[in-house]
């Protein structure tokens, strides 16, 4: 087997080992989880979860994906926890603890002591019989039979089975919260996801100018219309209403068909009915409208007004496509 055949036949294995660890998790899904994941709902508190090596990585990204959708989380290391950062837990708080084996030794130090303080332990355990499968009040059972890892050591498929439960505890909570794309818009004001979600075509029709002509505007005017906008394209309007369009491709063919322009008007060259987006629809409809075409420039209007044009260029500037 040379190197390249080598390299694909690990790739694939690992990948499918982990395929199928990941699809014998939703036989683990059980009424323990349900009622985990309802308390969490019902609770006037916050999640902390905490691991330690691999598992902590995994942690940070669970953190963050409950953040992102409705439920308040905090990342707290294990490790960290026993040398003064349990300060994190407050009283309504909710304890996820992630390991493997759920045997090691910073667990076993730092699991009495959430006991302790009398908050709700739930532990993202492989071995639902360690001590922290044991201790916890609910367990979220991700257990893999292997790793990916040809010694069988490495954190691979655990770690992916830890982060798919977080997931599904995740989207659970979503379902319960009735969190839709409006709320998700609000903790992603800055990135592209959540510009799709708020940004409107009106955000970006200001920040164009507004190429406009009548139908019985000359050529020339329209040719210097387009130019000094800077959009390639101007609408043909007939009492504030978009009658049709003209695009600089639309100019370059009449030039090839037509020796001598003198004498016609944007109504003799310009397209009818163009496309066309509401003022107030989503900039990714505008998107999805162009990308189905082929165009680079579609029409808003308001009201039935004409009210400006988007460009493919302000789309991709704003990071939508």
């Amino acid at each position: 087997m040379n190197t390249h055949h080598k390299i694909i036949a690990v790739a694939k294995k690992t990948i499918e080992t982990e395929g199928n660890a990941i699809l014998h998790l939703s036989n683990l899904i059980s009424e323990e989880f349900a009622e985990a994941v309802d308390y969490i709902y019902q609770s006037k508190g916050r999640v902390i979860v905490t691991g330690i090596g691999k598992s902590a990585n995994i942690a940070t990204k669970i953190v963050a994906t409950l953040n992102s959708t409705g439920t308040p989380a905090i990342f707290m290391h294990a490790a960290d926890a026993i040398h003064g950062d349990l300060g994190i837990i407050q009283e309504n708080d909710t304890v996820i603890c992630i390991s493997k084996s759920g045997n090691t030794p910073e667990i076993k130090v730092l699991v009495p002591l959430i006991k302790n303080s009398g908050n709700k332990l739930m532990g993202l355990t492989s071995n639902k019989d360690s001590f922290l499968g044991q201790q916890s009040d609910y367990v979220l059972h991700a257990f893999v039979e292997k790793e990916a890892c040809p010694n069988n050591l490495a954190p691979t498929t655990s770690t992916t089975a830890q982060l798919v439960m977080g997931d599904a505890l995740a989207m659970s909570l979503l379902e319960l919260r009735g969190f839709s794309s409006t709320d998700f818009a609000k903790f992603h004001p800055g990135g592209s996801l959540g510009k799709q979600l708020y940004l409107r075509v009106s955000d970006l029709t200001s920040l164009n100018e507004r190429p406009s002509v009548t139908p019985e505007t000359g050529i020339k005017k329209v040719i210097v219309e387009i130019s000094e906008k800077l959009l390639g394209v101007t609408a043909v309007v007939e009492d504030d209403k978009i009658i049709g369009i003209i695009t600089d491709g639309d100019l370059r063919r009449m030039l090839t068909k037509v020796d001598n322009i003198a004498g016609l008007t944007a109504r003799d060259i310009m397209s009818q009915n163009p496309k066309r987006i509401d003022n107030d629809a989503m900039a990714v409809e505008a998107m999805e409208i162009m990308d189905k075409h082929g165009i680079t420039q579609i029409l808003a209007e308001k009201d039935g007004k004409y009210s400006g044009v988007v460009h493919i260029h302000n789309l991709s500037k704003e990071g939508i496509i």
